[in-house]
């Protein structure tokens, strides 16, 4: 593995892992680290820091915690129609959901 891709991947685990405590401080009970693979899903269209590299695409760093799981879940339920967030969110537990708002919420806005 590349240095620089396993830098990132550190660096990332890091992040997770403050976002994690960072929500469990917030009163999320039992907050489950999110899949790998669901923070790299998302970070394809959203950036692994937050930053959309696509105009069209919304940035997420810093954004409120509460404000980005509750999109999340109107995403999930259908309530916020859009087709390609409605299947990402669709399989993923509020748990997920709510460790992602705080990894977002955590990383330093643009």
């Amino acid at each position: 593995m590349p240095i620089a891709k396993r830098a990132a991947r550190t660096h990332l685990r890091r992040r997770i892992g403050c976002a994690i405590i960072v929500g469990s401080l917030w009163g999320y009970p039992a907050l489950a680290e999110p899949r790998h693979a669901t923070v790299e899903d998302c970070a394809a269209c959203h950036g692994l820091d937050g930053i959309a590299r696509d105009t069209e695409v919304p940035h997420l760093a810093g954004q409120n915690e509460r404000y980005l799981f509750n999109q999340m879940m109107a995403f999930r339920s259908g309530k916020r129609v859009h087709k390609e967030m409605r299947y990402m969110a669709r399989n993923m537990s509020a748990e997920e959901i709510a460790a992602l708002a705080a990894y977002y919420a955590a990383l330093p806005p643009r």
